[in-house]
Order: structure tokens, then sequence, then C-alpha cells
């Protein structure tokens, strides 16, 4: 099954990278636009998504990986609304602001960009690999996911 691609939006005054690396773990509450809700439903475990600082820094600066599939978000009384688990993968070497990434002519259709009021956006594998090379880091292979450990099928040591 082909690996998804995604972009998550968070205010780094309310939950920043490094909150999510000293979690360890945490669902990805609190959205509340349909369309940002039908993308967090289609995620699955082993989906890897760019961790974008919104509003202040506004810079994506790590990758993150989601490791539980959508349930009702604890959070609203109402069970439209879903959850996914995600755990930080590795921070960027560099982080890629916004504008280098609206200047970038690799990047003409990135979905950051055309629908950037959505907190939660698909990417292609190709627009993935580009902002990670930008930031000069390397996309983990599924072997070497924590979904893929967890499941007893990662990489052998």
């Amino acid at each position: 099954m082909a690996r998804g691609y995604w972009l998550m939006k968070s205010e780094p005054f309310k939950y920043s990278w490094d909150d999510l690396v000293k979690d360890g773990q945490t669902y990805w509450d609190g959205v509340r636009n349909y369309e940002a809700r039908n993308n967090l439903a289609a995620m699955k475990k082993g989906d890897l998504a760019l961790y974008y600082h919104s509003n202040e820094g506004k810079e994506v600066v790590g990758i993150a990986e989601i490791v539980g599939e959508g349930y009702p978000d604890p959070t609203s009384d109402d069970p439209q609304w879903v959850v996914v688990d995600v755990v930080p993968v590795v921070p960027f070497t560099e982080p890629v602001t916004l504008a280098t990434i609206k200047a970038d002519p690799a990047l003409p259709e990135i979905q950051l960009v055309k629908r950037g009021r959505l907190s939660v956006v698909p990417l292609t594998s190709e627009e993935f690999r580009h902002v990670a090379k930008l930031g000069k880091t390397k996309v983990p292979k599924i072997a070497d996911s924590v979904a893929a450990k967890r499941a007893g099928k990662g990489a052998k040591k």
C-alpha cells in the first residue's frame, strides 16, 4: 500500500514541534473544518506529515508520522470530528519558510499555498520530498516507520 503524504499546521504557541517531541505522541485535535476533517479521516498508519508552524514562523520544521487512524475527537461532543495519533520522526535540519515554498518553481500546485486556510492538506510524494530536500532532511523509509515497527514489520537490527 502506498504511503500518503500530508502537511499539518499548528500554531507554535498552542502546540509546537518541540511540544510534540517532548510528549512523544499526541492526537491531532481541534480540527473544525470539513475538508480538513476529511483529510484527517483519510490518513493511514505510516503516512508522513510535514509539521508546519503557522502564524508565528510560517515554516516547516519537521516530519511527523501517523500512528493511529481517525477516531472521534475527545475534545468535541460531536462525533463527526476526528483525530489521528502522530509522533515526531525527524526535525528539519533547516526550517523551510512559506516564502521559500511560494517562490519555488517546483511547487506550483502545493496545497499549503493553494488551500492556505486549511490546517491539514494532502501533498504529493514529489512535493513532500522536495520540501524535505529544501530543509536538508532525509525522508524516512517505510520499513523504518514507527507504525511498521509497532506492527512487527520494522527493519531488523
